[in-house]
């Protein structure tokens, strides 16, 4: 277990940053972050480079495109020209029309508030999951990125370590039980959930980080 735990003290050492922090979004549990947390989640599952996805998170905030009434109240065009400068390029369109699709559902059905989602759900975290993927856009990649991030400000969710973050843990050689792999790290599970994740997507990650740890 030692050395599992320096392996894993090593990895978010260097690459415990959630991918909210990396977007700019302060999470709260209050409505705006969380919505913003919810279009990053879409923005992030789709097959784009995550760089890229955050930068469009970015963009799509300086547009003012922050919360659902103002992602509903833009046009078609002015969501596509945030999604372009964040370089979003390839499945602007498509996401434009997902994104006002999304907002208008989730004003109609929650008030525009994703705490209506969450008490909704009851503390059932698979019903939670079930729920997100009923916005447009948002499936169960979509799903499992948002409550991997929300679980820092909705504790019923964590630990929350899905199969791309046990996945990372796999190449870093960490046991294959979620609970196992938190008691080795003991650190907050949405830092070590966002860790993980970078060691499944890129294996110098895991090369540095098994070499801090020797």
């Amino acid at each position: 277990m030692t050395g599992h735990k320096d392996v894993v003290r090593a990895l978010v050492g260097s690459h415990g940053r959630t991918f909210a922090e990396e977007a700019g979004i302060t999470l709260r549990d209050t409505p705006q972050p969380l919505y913003r947390l919810l279009v990053l989640a879409l923005l992030l599952s789709a097959r784009i480079r995550g760089s890229v996805a955050v930068a469009t998170a970015r963009e799509l905030y300086a547009a003012g495109l922050r919360d659902p009434r103002r992602m509903a109240g833009a046009d078609w065009q002015q969501r596509v020209d945030a999604l372009g400068r964040g370089g979003y390029r390839r499945y602007d369109e498509r996401t434009a029309t997902q994104l006002g699709d999304g907002a208008e559902l989730l004003t109609e059905r929650w008030g525009g508030d994703l705490r209506r989602m969450r008490k909704e759900a009851d503390g059932d975290t698979g019903r939670l999951r079930d729920l997100l993927q009923q916005v447009p856009g948002l499936g169960p990649a979509g799903a499992d990125i948002f409550l991997r991030e929300v679980q820092r400000v909705w504790p019923e969710v964590a630990p929350y370590l899905d199969r791309k973050a046990l996945d990372g843990a796999a190449r870093l050689g960490l046991p294959k039980d979620s609970d196992r792999i938190r008691l080795a790290g003991d650190t907050e599970p949405a830092v070590l959930a966002a860790a993980l994740v970078r060691a499944a997507l890129d294996k110098d990650v895991v090369e540095e980080s098994r070499r801090r740890a020797a």
